[in-house]
């Protein structure tokens, strides 16, 4: 092959060459990521602690206070580990217990919803009800935590809830208007309820008498 004057000939880079630059640039890259998540890290678990913190203020309508107790071996403790055991808060006011907060979540159309509400078991109602954290459709099973109309309900219904169409809505304690074209996921919000007072019902009666 000739080669034009005044153009010098092109060198060959050896294969092993580009594998280690590759490998370089590559190893750069995952430490950069590692050193912004651990940077990050902190200040990502302070702002979900503190709003964790207001969603179960909200779902307790406002108590002075609230313990963090644990579910350990069948029982409420509080004493215990938040990375293995499940966490309820029980609230106060004037010294006296309010209602728990009971953190759950159930798959709902798109993924699973996590929300969170407000039980006070001695009359066997809730207090509130707030969605922690939700990816359903836009413009629809968002309305589980954007609909106030919804949302509202979850003040004063009887456990167990019951859901059904807005149009045949009895006036029965235990009912829930589920919201039209997101059935899906309000039943979802219902049944998540349900199951975590059916599971968890019992240690809350047990920790209470225990008082």
């Amino acid at each position: 092959m000739t080669v034009p004057a005044g153009l010098e000939p092109r060198q060959e880079v050896a294969s092993s060459r580009l594998v280690m630059t590759l490998g370089f640039a590559g190893a750069i890259a995952g430490l950069a990521i590692v050193l912004v998540f651990q940077w990050t890290a902190p200040t990502i678990e302070a702002y979900k602690a503190e709003q964790l913190r207001i969603a179960i203020s909200e779902v307790l309508q406002q108590p002075e206070r609230f313990d963090t107790l644990y579910v350990v071996d069948g029982a409420l403790t509080p004493s215990g580990d938040p990375t293995i055991h499940e966490t309820v808060y029980l609230g106060y006011r004037n010294d006296r217990p309010v209602g728990f907060a009971i953190a759950t979540g159930e798959p709902g159309f798109q993924d699973v919803i996590r929300l969170i509400f407000g039980y006070d078991h001695e009359r066997d109602v809730l207090l509130g009800m707030k969605v922690l954290e939700s990816k359903e459709t836009p413009g629809l099973g968002d309305k589980i935590e954007k609909d106030s109309a919804f949302v509202n309900q979850f003040d004063g219904v009887q456990s167990p809830l019951v859901g059904i169409k807005a149009r045949d809505n009895s006036g029965d304690p235990h009912e829930v208007d589920m919201i039209t074209g997101a059935t899906i996921s309000s039943r979802t919000i219902i049944k998540a309820i349900n199951n975590a007072l059916e599971r968890l019902g019992p240690l809350l009666d047990q920790y209470m008498a225990a008082q």
